[in-house]
C-alpha cells in the first residue's frame, strides 16, 4: 500500500485516521464494550487479565475484507493500531485498574469504601496514561527498546496488511506459540527471550530459578524472609535516583541529539514528574476527604499518608513500567503488597490501607499497557522517521485509549455489584486484606532492609540501560521455574543465531513476536472455554 513506501519514509502528508471517524469511533465503542466485559469476567473468574490487543487487531483486519465502503477504511494499520489500543485500553483497565482495586475494601468489609476508592483509581488509570504519553520516547522510557507485547502486535498488523515472507514467519511462530501453550509452557517468555535487553531478560531468567527452586535447594522459601520484597525495594530506590540523575544531568550534547532523532526530550520527563506527582498527591486528598479517612488519622498523619500514596504511586508506576518495557512481564500486584507492607509498618490504620492498597495496586498497569500500545503505533509509522506524523499519531493513540478507559469505567460501575455480590473478587484482594488484618513484626522491617541493600547494589551495578536489579526482583516476586527456563534457554539460541546467522535476525524478531501472539491467542480463547464452562 502506498502509506508503507513512500520517500525518506515521511508520511506527513497523509492524515492519520481519527476516533472522529463515526464508523472507527462506533467499532472502537463496541470492541472496548467486550473488552472490559471479558476483562472483569476473566479478573474475578480466574483471577488472570488477557492481553486482548492482538484480537482487535485481527477484527479489524476481518472487517477490512468486509466489501462496505464504510470498512474500506480499516484496511489502513493506523486504523487497526487505534482500534486494538482501545480494546486493550479497556480490557487491562477494567480488569486491573478498576475492579481489582476496588475488592479490597469488599472483602475487609468496607462497602463504604468502594465508591471513594473507585473515584480514585479513575483518575489514578487516567493518570498513569497520559504520563506514559509524557515519558514515552524518553531517555527513561525510549520508544526503540522492547516493549514485547507492542512488538508482536506491530508484527501481527504487518503481516496481515503485507503478506508473503513476513507473514510466514509470523504465523509460524503463532503455530509455536498455540503448540507449547497447549503444553503449559510459558511461550511468551520465551519469545521475549529473542526481542528484550539480553542483560535485563538474563536476571529476569535466573530471578525467576532462584525464587522457584531456593526451598528445594536451600531448604527455605525467600518469601518468608521476604528478599524478593527487599530486593525490589533497594532496586526501586536505585531505579528512582537514576531516573532524576537522567532528569537534572546538564549534557547539552545529549539534549541536541535527542531533539533530533526523537519526538520528545528529556525535559519532558521533568515536567511529568512534576504534574504527576501533584496529580497523584491531589487524588490522595480526594479519596482521604471522600472515604472520611480525616476521622481515623491525625493531621500529621493525613499529610503523611497523602505523600506516601503520591510517592508509592509514582515508584510503582516506574517500577511496572521499567520491567514491562524490557520483559512484557511486570509484577503490579506483588509492588503493591510491598507498598501495603511499609504503609502497614509506618502505622496507617485499617481505613487508611485499604485505600493505598487499592490505590497501588491500580498504578502502573494503564501506564504498561499504554506503554504497549504506543510501541505499536511507533513501528507501524516507520520508528520515528516521520516525526510529525509520529506525533499526530501517538496523539490519536491517547484519544483512543481514553475512549477505551472511559468505556472501562462505566462497565465496571454497573457491574462490580453484580460480581461482588455473588461472591466473584479478584483472588489477589484476598491476600491484600490477609495482609492487612494480620499486620506484620518489626522483624519484617529488617528482611526488608537488609535485602533491599543487594538490591540496590545491583541495580547500580546494572545501571539505567541494563536494569539488572529491577527485573531481577521481577523474576523473585513471579516465581515460575518454567517462564525461568524459557527465558534463559530462548537467550542461549538468540546468541547463537546472531553469531552464527546474523542475518537472520529480523526473522528471528517476527517469529519470536508470533511465538507472543500465539501464547496471547490460546490463552484468551482458553480462558473463554473455561468461563464458559
Amino acid at each position: 500500500m502506498g502509506e508503507r513506501k513512500l520517500e525518506d519514509g515521511r508520511q506527513s502528508h497523509m492524515k492519520h485516521p481519527s476516533i472522529k471517524d463515526p464508523a472507527i469511533l462506533i467499532v472502537i465503542l463496541f470492541l472496548a464494550a467486550v473488552g472490559a466485559i471479558i476483562g472483569v469476567q476473566l479478573i474475578t473468574s480466574l483471577g488472570i487479565s488477557a492481553n486482548t490487543s492482538i484480537v482487535g487487531a485481527v477484527f479489524a483486519m476481518i472487517l477490512a475484507r468486509i466489501p462496505l465502503r464504510q470498512l474500506i477504511k480499516f484496511r489502513s494499520i493506523h486504523s487497526q493500531n487505534l482500534v486494538q489500543t482501545a480494546i486493550s485500553a479497556a480490557t487491562f483497565g477494567a480488569a486491573s485498574s478498576l475492579i481489582l482495586p476496588i475488592g479490597i475494601p469488599y472483602v475487609l468489609g468496607m462497602e463504604q469504601l468502594i465508591i471513594p476508592l473507585f473515584i480514585g483509581v479513575i483518575l489514578a488509570m487516567f493518570v498513569d496514561a497520559l504520563l506514559l504519553y509524557k515519558f514515552f520516547d524518553t531517555k527513561v522510557f525510549p520508544a526503540k527498546e522492547a516493549w514485547p507485547p507492542g512488538i508482536a502486535t506491530a508484527e501481527a498488523i504487518k503481516a496481515g496488511d503485507e503478506g508473503g515472507k513476513r507473514a510466514k514467519y509470523l504465523l509460524s511462530g503463532i503455530g509455536i506459540g498455540i503448540v507449547g501453550s497447549i503444553f503449559k509452557i510459558p511461550m511468551s517468555a520465551f519469545g521475549v527471550a529473542f526481542i528484550g535487553n539480553i542483560w535485563a531478560l538474563s536476571m529476569f531468567g535466573i530471578g525467576l530459578l532462584v525464587s522457584s527452586y531456593s526451598p528445594a535447594v536451600f531448604g527455605l522459601n525467600l518469601d518468608d524472609y521476604y528478599v524478593p520484597h527487599g530486593f525490589m525495594i533497594g532496586a526501586g530506590v536505585v531505579a528512582l535516583v537514576q531516573v532524576l540523575v537522567l532528569i537534572f544531568k546538564k549534557n547539552k550534547q545529549s539534549s541536541k541529539k535527542e531533539e533530533v532523532y526523537q519526538v520528545k526530550s528529556t525535559k519532558e520527563i521533568g515536567q511529568g514528574f512534576g504534574y504527576g506527582f501533584v496529580a497523584y498527591a491531589t487524588i490522595s486528598i480526594i479519596m482521604a476527604a471522600a472515604g472520611g479517612l480525616y476521622t481515623h488519622m491525625s493531621p500529621v498523619m493525613m499529610i503523611g499518608f497523602i505523600l506516601f500514596a503520591a510517592i508509592a504511586a509514582f515508584a510503582h508506576e516506574l517500577i511496572v513500567g521499567i520491567a514491562a518495557m524490557h520483559a512484557g512481564w511486570f509484577p503490579a500486584f506483588a509492588v503493591a503488597l510491598i507498598t501495603l507492607i511499609i504503609g502497614i509498618l509506618i502505622g496507617f490504620p485499617i481505613e487508611a490501607l485499604a485505600m493505598l492498597a487499592g490505590f497501588s495496586a491500580c498504578t502502573g498497569v494503564a501506564f504498561a499497557d499504554m506503554g504497549y500500545d504506543l510501541k505499536t503505533g511507533f513501528m507501524l509509522r516507520g520508528n520515528g522517521k516521520d516525526p510529525h506524523f509520529e506525533k499526530e499519531g501517538r496523539r490519536h493513540q491517547l484519544f483512543a485509549a481514553i475512549v477505551g478507559f472511559s468505556v472501562a469505567a462505566v462497565i465496571v460501575l454497573f457491574t462490580f455489584h453484580h460480581y461482588f455480590s455473588q461472591g466473584l473478587v479478584p483472588p489477589i484482594n484476598h491476600v491484600y486484606a490477609a495482609t492487612i488484618q494480620s499486620g506484620v513484626s518489626s522483624d519484617i522491617a529488617v528482611h526488608l532492609m537488609l535485602w533491599a541493600i543487594p538490591g540496590g547494589l545491583l541495580q547500580l551495578v546494572g545501571g539505567s540501560s541494563k536494569q539488572l536489579g529491577i527485573l531481577f526482583s521481577t523474576g523473585l516476586l513471579l516465581t515460575n521455574a518454567l517462564a525461568g527456563w524459557a527465558v534463559l534457554i530462548g537467550i542461549i539460541i538468540r546468541i547463537i543465531v546472531l553469531k552464527y546467522a546474523p542475518k537472520q535476525e529480523q526473522n528471528m524478531t517476527i517469529m519470536a513476536a508470533g511465538i507472543i501472539a500465539g501464547d496471547a491467542i490460546y490463552s484468551f480463547l482458553s480462558s473463554i472455554v473455561k468461563i464458559g464452562k
